[in-house]
């Protein structure tokens, strides 16, 4: 039944990749019509059946037309033949980096009897490929590699010359090689190497190289900057390639779903069991590679550091989510097994590459190591990121209340009113009360008298109706710190560096980094709700004993006595939607905190 399953699989791409190609001898057939017309006319005219002054002029017309039109499609088919597909960013993974992992790709590419990929790369995302790389922009094949199991000339292993140039790359998500253990990872890649027997069918492979070629033509149609007349004719180009795109996106989509059932089928004989287990380690290395990426490694590049070992994070993340979560306790009993990373010679040293890589993909950061760029290990990370991170947004904080003349506190008389202190903040963004009704809690705490000379004047402006919830003077306080925060990250030079540095720097384009921006930017109320915490957290270091912490799964943190504050949020929200620090104050009080002593900023 797995081979009927495969055939039928196989058979259905087969059929969509002619499609494909049909579509492609249609529009050449449409380019060379004018042309067979022209030769009509000539030979009519040669023979004495068209003549006169008629089809004379039916014959210039013509003849120029044919000329025109065969020109424009040479054109658009030099455009797509030499379009540089999109090529996915990866670490590549050379063999004698990683003999074991190329051996372990070998035999099950043998064992499906399908032909094995061309080279490995790693990406730095919880999914795993085929990539063909064949177009001459992408550089020259691999040289060719001695198979030991094959013998020489036998073309069966990864690096032989003869498939070298047909064969796809295999790109693996690096979480895989941290998490999973070498049977599990060797699972899960079963179904995509067996793609490579569908791939290597020369209908398929056609169909797939003129499907690129037209995405790429689009791509290069649509790059700005040009002269008037390139625009013109790049315009046509793009619309030509956009039609026929629409013309064989049906098709196309049919034969990769064909292709991938082909490959799932055939993988059905290789560790079956094994891969219903490995699909739900899938599915926990997706979640905590997420959860690690938002939450712990987003807050270090956003102060210029990136973490060295992000894979090696996720296990540590995933390791506490199976200490937290009952449902996941069988999976930390996996970590005794062999790890898939230690298939790989320098797992450190590619764990660095796919962080770095990581980093440029998901937030745009340089390729390489600067003055403001560092990588930064997990041991320093709570005094390098956390602690930084933390009085950074408090000098931003006390920076905005100096430009909008906010008074240091409500006693300019205390030792201590000159130094930004957290009481400052508390007086500030205190809802002042209604004269005519009593006293709230909290609201000794108040300042007196008018608002100062910079908040009126924000105030005045009305917020739009989708604002989010705050009192007056937090919304103009939230306002000017995110203008304040804008400028500051347009004066950060961001990018790329000299070309040839990082990761396949000549496949894919610098200018359009972030690729994947983690998540969409911070409203004004997030941000203040962030500032206003880093202050509450610099004060409790500097004057409770607190210490900066990282919580593999919750990102920063702050600890008090060992153990980690997770309440500090809702007193926080309650200061700034509704103007009452009372819950805040109390939450300060009870844990040794002191919101009138200064902090150290940086």
């Amino acid at each position: 039944m797995t081979g009927i399953g495969v055939e039928v699989g196989a058979q259905a791409a087969r059929s969509r990749a002619l499609a494909v190609l049909r579509i492609r001898g249609r529009a050449l057939a449409v380019a060379v019509l004018p042309a067979a017309a022209e030769v009509i006319l000539l030979t009519g005219g040669s023979t004495g059946h068209f003549v006169g002054p008629v089809w004379s002029a039916a014959r210039l017309v013509v003849g120029v037309l044919a000329v025109v039109v065969l020109l424009a499609a040479a054109g658009i088919a030099l455009v797509v033949a030499r379009a540089r597909p999109a090529v996915t960013p990866t670490v590549p993974i050379p063999e004698d980096s990683a003999p074991d992992l190329y051996r372990l790709v070998r035999d099950l590419a043998d064992r499906l009897e399908v032909p094995a990929p061309s080279a490995i790369a790693l990406t730095p995302d919880c999914d795993s490929w085929l990539e063909d790389r064949t177009h001459p922009a992408h550089g020259p094949p691999p040289r060719p590699v001695h198979d030991e199991l094959a013998g020489p000339g036998q073309g069966s292993g990864l690096g032989a010359h003869r498939r070298a140039v047909t064969a796809p790359v295999l790109v693996i998500g690096s979480p895989f090689l941290w998490w999973m253990r070498v049977g599990e990872l060797r699972a899960v890649l079963a179904p995509v190497v067996a793609g490579t027997g569908p791939s290597a069918h020369p209908d398929i492979a056609a169909a797939r190289r003129f499907v690129r070629g037209l995405d790429a033509a689009v791509a290069v149609a649509s790059t700005p900057g040009r002269c008037p007349l390139i625009r013109v004719v790049c315009a046509a180009v793009g619309w030509v390639a956009r039609l026929l795109l629409r013309g064989c996106r049906e098709h196309a989509a049919l034969m990769e779903r064909g292709v991938a059932a082909a490959a799932a089928e055939r993988a059905q004989t290789v560790d079956y069991g094994l891969r219903i287990v490995a699909q739900e380690q899938v599915g926990l290395a997706y979640a905590g590679w997420d959860r690690l990426l938002t939450r712990v490694a987003l807050p270090a590049w956003r102060m210029g550091r990136w973490p060295a070992r992000l894979d090696a994070g996720v296990v540590a993340a995933l390791t506490e989510l199976s200490r937290r979560d009952r449902l996941a306790e069988g999976f930390a009993s996996r970590l005794g097994e062999r790890p898939a990373c230690d298939l790989l010679e320098e797992p450190g040293t590619v764990d660095e590459a796919a962080s770095l890589l990581a980093a440029r993909l998901f937030h745009g950061g340089p390729a390489e190591c600067g003055p403001d760029w560092a990588p930064v290990d997990w041991q320093a990370y709570p005094e390098e990121v956390v602690d930084r991170t933390w009085r950074a947004d408090a000098a931003r904080l006390h920076r905005v209340l100096d430009s909008l003349g906010v008074r240091p506190t409500a006693d300019p008389t205390a030792p201590e009113a000159a130094g930004p202190t957290l009481a400052r903040v508390l007086d500030h963004l205190t809802d002042p009360p209604d004269r005519n009704a009593p006293p709230a809690a909290g609201a000794e705490h108040a300042p007196q008298g008018p608002l100062a000379p910079g908040d009126d004047k924000e105030a005045e402006a009305d917020p739009p109706e989708d604002a989010d919830p705050g009192t007056e003077r937090s919304a103009a306080l939230a306002a000017v710190l995110t203008a304040a925060l804008a400028r500051e990250e347009a004066a950060v030079p961001r990018g790329a560096t000299a070309v040839g540095q990082g990761p396949d720097s000549a496949l894919w384009d610098d200018g359009a980094l972030p690729l994947f921006p983690l998540q969409p930017p911070r409203t004004a109320r997030d941000l203040l709700a962030d500032h206003v915490t880093a202050m509450v957290c610099c004060a409790a270091v500097d004057t409770a004993g607190a210490v900066p912490g990282l919580d593999w799964l919750d990102g920063p943190s702050l600890l008090l006595g060992g153990e980690r504050a997770g309440d500090l949020a809702p007193k926080v929200l309650s200061l700034i939607e509704e103007g009452d620090p009372g819950p805040l104050r109390d939450w300060l009080a009870a844990s040794g905190i002191r919101p009138e002593k200064p902090v150290r900023l940086v």
